[in-house]
C-alpha cells in the first residue's frame, strides 16, 4: 500500500504479472463529497437554530463525527460554509451570464441569466439542503452583523464582475463608461429586494422566490424609463 499526498491509502494489485492497477477512486471522492454535504447540512442548522457566533467548528466537526482539521479540510472559515449556498448561485449566474447570445442587451442577458440558471441552482440547493434550511440561513445571515457585512461586501464584489461581463459583452471600457456599473447596481438592486421580501414572506418554496423576482425585474425597464410624475394623471374619484 501507498500514503496519497492528502493522507489516505491508494491500494494497487498486480494482475498475471502485469504494471500495478490502481484500484478506482470514484468511491473515496463519493465519500469526500458525502463528507463536506453532511458538514455543510450540520452547520447551517447549527448556525441558524443555535446563532453562528455560538457555534464552533469543534461543535460541527463533532456532530458530523470528524475531526476539527477534517472541517478545514472542506471549508477554509465558517464564513466559507455560511455562503456556500450563494456561492453557488452568484458562480451560475456569472457562467450564464457570459454565455448570452450577443444580441442580447444588458438587462435582457441580466434577466435570462438567472431565469437559465434557476431550474439547475434550484435543483442543485435541493440536493444539498431542504428549502426550509435554505430560508433560514438566508435570514440567518441577514440578521447576524458579521455575516450581513460580508454579504453586502460580496455584494459588491459581484457586481464589479457582472459589470465587466456586460461591458466586454458591448465592447466597452467600464472604467470610462459608468453605463455597465449602472445597470448591474440597478439589476442588482432588484434582486436584493426580491430576496428581502421572500425571506421576510411565508412563502418558502424557490418557486415561490422566482415567480417574485420575475415579477420585479418586469418592472426594472418600464421603472427606470416611465414618467412617475402624478400632475398629469386624472384625480382619483
Amino acid at each position: 500500500m501507498k500514503w496519497t499526498g492528502d493522507g489516505e491509502k491508494e491500494e494497487r494489485r498486480v494482475v498475471d504479472g502485469q504494471r500495478p492497477v490502481r484500484h478506482p477512486v470514484g468511491l473515496r471522492e463519493l465519500k469526500k463529497q458525502r463528507t463536506r454535504d453532511a458538514l455543510l447540512r450540520v452547520a447551517l442548522d447549527l448556525f441558524t437554530t443555535r446563532g453562528y457566533e455560538e457555534t464552533t467548528v469543534d461543535e460541527i466537526a463533532e456532530a458530523v463525527d470528524v475531526s476539527q482539521r477534517t472541517f478545514f479540510r472542506y471549508f477554509a472559515s465558517k464564513e466559507e460554509a455560511a455562503f456556500t449556498i450563494q456561492d453557488m448561485v452568484e458562480t451560475h449566474f456569472l457562467a450564464e451570464l457570459r454565455q448570452r447570445p450577443s444580441r442580447e442587451t444588458p438587462f435582457v442577458a441580466m434577466r435570462h441569466a438567472v431565469l437559465a440558471s434557476w431550474s439547475r441552482i434550484n435543483e442543485a440547493i435541493e440536493a444539498l439542503i431542504p428549502v426550509e434550511l435554505h430560508l433560514r440561513t438566508y435570514r440567518m445571515i441577514e440578521s447576524t452583523p458579521s455575516l450581513l457585512a460580508a454579504h453586502l461586501r460580496r455584494a459588491t464584489e459581484l457586481e464589479e464582475q457582472a459589470a465587466l461581463v456586460i461591458a466586454e459583452r458591448e465592447g466597452l471600457d467600464v472604467e470610462s463608461d459608468p453605463r455597465p456599473r449602472v445597470a448591474v447596481a440597478a439589476f442588482s438592486g432588484v434582486m436584493r429586494v426580491t430576496g428581502r421580501l421572500w425571506g421576510q414572506g411565508q412563502e418558502t418554496g424557490l418557486d415561490g422566490l422566482l415567480e417574485l423576482t420575475q415579477s420585479y425585474l418586469d418592472q426594472l425597464v418600464p421603472t427606470l424609463a416611465g414618467d412617475w410624475s402624478a400632475r398629469d394623471q386624472p384625480p382619483a374619484p
